[in-house]
């Protein structure tokens, strides 16, 4: 089917480098393949650079604030950085509502919705919801506090029920979405592999073996859980290390954590690191391990199986990222976060040896055909088109 070109907007409160999460990411693609694929682009966006700062050529970068306090200490996203960036947002789309054929806007802060919603109504502007995650009431219960987190709960539910076309990139969010009242089925993505990761040779894991960690240290991932699952895994594998990349709020309590295990002599703390310097310790890794709690994709998984090294991953209701987990083929889910789970699960991908780590990368050459960002976007934009023209075109189409 032919869709035609039109100006489309991307709206996110972060862009990728400026900062690096996996919904910077996320919208970042969406953004280059909506430009590859023929489109105008403009990113709406809180203002990370300064003057000097090399923004993308590829399509227009629209502040619609300045720079935003994301998040509190404890790793939480604050209320008033979120209500900030909507009203933002609200302003810019109210003064480009007709020049945009479609706006793709973050379910999360769940104010974009409002904001979008409103200052688009009557324009003709098609507006796409994209859900990186859904919560249950306890999830925000224990995310924000009761009060906080039922009013979040609330305005999420009324937010998804205003949503007139929404997106989502696994089944357990589409089931979620249609269970806090959701009037329409969404549009459920195939994958959100852009193609930066540079897959490298399947080779054997390093010697003496590591346990990695990528990601931010807050408490809904759990990194305080490795210390102790690696120091009961070297009992069967000696010599195993820890390397934990990144940093965040809950730092100290992982530091803690090693002291607890007795672990200072066998493990790293190297923060953040550039994309070679990450490549390598993929690639060399015996696994990458991410006991989070909730994962709205899983892109960790992926990355990982570029470099055919297999992941640890923890069975939870709200971690959608075990949907990419073949078992005994790309990785290995734990029944749960306990030092003796976590370490069988290590101790499982030790004993699949170079087997599982060629298939962990057959895995992943199968996926970058199939579970890729262009193809999500594909969807969106067919997706966006009017039934009566795809009807049309199924008509001419046909012989």
């Amino acid at each position: 089917m032919v869709i035609p070109r039109r100006r489309v907007a991307v709206a996110y409160d972060c862009l990728f480098p400026f900062t690096t999460g996996g919904g910077e990411r996320q919208y970042r693609a969406f953004a280059d393949e909506l430009v590859e694929l023929g489109h105008e682009v403009d990113y709406l966006t809180s203002r990370q650079w300064d003057d000097d700062g090399e923004l993308p050529e590829a399509f227009t970068v629209v502040p619609v604030t300045g720079r935003l306090s994301l998040y509190s200490a404890d790793g939480v996203r604050r209320i008033p950085a979120a209500i900030r960036f909507a009203a933002g947002l609200f302003g810019t789309l109210v003064r480009r509502r007709r020049r945009y054929g479609a706006v793709i806007v973050s379910g999360l802060p769940i104010f974009n919705v409002f904001a979008a919603r409103l200052a688009l109504l009557g324009s003709g502007t098609r507006l796409v919801v994209d859900y990186l995650e859904v919560w249950p009431r306890r999830q925000w219960i224990e995310y924000s506090g009761a009060v906080t987190g039922t009013i979040a709960w609330v305005l999420q539910r009324v937010a998804i029920a205003v949503t007139p076309l929404a997106t989502c990139h696994s089944q357990l969010s589409a089931t979620r979405l249609r269970a806090e009242g959701l009037r329409s089925a969404p549009v459920v993505s195939p994958g959100l592999i852009d193609g930066t990761v540079e897959a490298g040779p399947v080779t054997p894991a390093s010697e003496p073996p590591y346990v990695l960690y990528v990601g931010r240290h807050i408490p809904d991932k759990r990194v305080e859980t490795l210390p102790a699952a690696v120091a009961q895994a070297r009992r069967d594998l000696p010599g195993l290390r820890l390397v934990v990349l990144g940093r965040g709020p809950s730092g100290d309590t992982v530091r803690a954590a090693v002291a607890d295990a007795a672990g200072e002599e066998w493990t790293e703390f190297p923060g953040f690191v550039d994309e070679e310097r990450l490549a390598e310790l993929m690639q060399g890794a015996l696994c990458v391990v991410n006991p989070s709690r909730r994962e709205g994709y899983g892109l960790v998984v992926v990355e990982a199986n570029a470099h055919g090294t297999p992941v640890v991953l923890v069975s939870d209701p709200g971690n959608a990222a075990t949907e990419l987990v073949e078992a005994g083929v790309n990785g290995v889910v734990a029944d749960s976060a306990s030092a003796e789970d976590l370490s069988a699960a290590i101790c499982a991908v030790a004993d699949g040896g170079d087997e599982l780590r060629r298939t962990a990368r057959a895995w992943y050459d199968s996926a970058i055909e199939t579970r890729t960002i262009r193809r999500t976007v594909e969807g969106i934009l067919e997706a966006l088109e009017p039934p009566r023209r795809i009807a049309r075109k199924t008509k001419e189409d046909t012989p």
